[in-house]
């Protein structure tokens, strides 16, 4: 999300919409939140709604690997020697027809500056991506990202925040805006409490935030993450240089 929308938002105690409700500036609605979990739980207990990492295809790589990986394709990208490109689309095409077997999931704002696939230089089928202006951890992001380690057997995620986030910023201004857009605040408002006004430093807390919330909060990510199945980490990307950190 540009900062370029980041003017006129207005305060959490005065948004109308639904998605903030009654939370106030807690976050994401504790009803939905909750309601997640539940749901979480029980497809987890049931056993029998959704296929096994083991019943489907799973990476043979370790999740520091995985990361390893991630980092290794952002560094070609930021030399400038793509090597995705150079592999057969129509391969890729028909190989992932039936199922997809990606290694790791991303989770990133939806800004456009934020090519996920790009600059980690990955092709069709091997990155598991999630996009949301501001890189929240809504219900629905949560229980997709389960999806992705539970059935597709991801062995990494990483929650991607990135310089001059529009999303960050306007929950930092928190002055009014139309629509929905205010519903991003809520998620949010936690990293401008812990890193005050600076941009980059609350981007930063967002996404360790963020990641956080999926290590904790998703008892299907923490059992994979307990198990040693799973890495959840954070990262930062510098629009200039196209350069990944990762933050945990």
């Amino acid at each position: 999300m540009s900062s370029t929308h980041a003017a006129g938002l207005p305060t959490l105690d005065h948004c109308p919409c639904r998605t903030c409700g009654p939370t106030g500036r807690d976050g994401v609605s504790r009803r939905s939140f909750l309601a997640a979990a539940a749901t979480s739980a029980l497809v987890m207990g049931s056993g029998a709604t959704l296929p096994s990492r083991s019943a489907q295809g799973q990476t043979a790589l370790a999740p520091d690997a995985a990361l390893a990986r991630l980092m290794d394709g952002n560094a070609r990208f930021v030399a400038g020697r793509l090597t995705s490109f150079d592999e057969d689309l129509a391969v890729l095409k028909q190989g992932t027809v039936l199922k997809q077997e990606p290694f790791a999931a991303v989770l990133s704002c939806a800004d456009s500056r934020v090519p996920v696939e790009l600059i980690f230089d990955q092709s069709i089928g091997h990155v598991f991506v999630t996009r949301v202006a501001g890189n929240i951890c809504t219900p629905e992001i949560i229980a997709s990202l389960e999806y992705g380690a539970t059935v597709l057997g991801l062995a990494a995620i990483v929650v991607l925040g990135h310089s001059g986030c529009g999303a960050v910023a306007a929950t930092i201004a928190a002055k009014p805006v139309p629509g929905q857009i205010s519903a991003l605040y809520a998620p949010i408002r936690a990293a401008v409490e812990r890193a005050g006004p600076d941009l980059d430093a609350v981007i930063t807390a967002n996404a360790q935030i963020q990641a956080d919330l999926l290590r904790t909060a998703s008892p299907v990510i923490a059992e994979l993450a307990g198990q040693g199945k799973l890495k959840v980490a954070s990262g930062f990307y510098e629009l200039g240089s196209g350069v990944v950190s990762l933050l945990t």
